[in-house]
């Protein structure tokens, strides 16, 4: 269950830093707020990726060359 959290946390982190850059770009009266947001959840969306990721790797086997 954690790693998919972190995986749908990811998602909507991902999806609110694209709706704030694009509100950034186009509709804002240059408004820095929205620039800051999107920067700030895209860097999360990220971070929360490469946990998801880095659950997903099997650290208990060995991997052998020969395999």
């Amino acid at each position: 269950m954690k790693g998919s959290l972190n995986a749908l946390l990811a998602l909507v982190a991902a999806v609110i830093g694209a709706i704030s850059l694009y509100y950034y770009i186009g509709r804002s009266n240059d408004q820095k707020i929205f620039l800051v947001l999107g920067i700030v959840f895209i860097l999360a969306a990220i971070g929360l990726g490469g946990l998801f990721l880095s659950g997903r790797v099997n650290r208990e086997e060995d991997i052998h060359i020969t395999e």
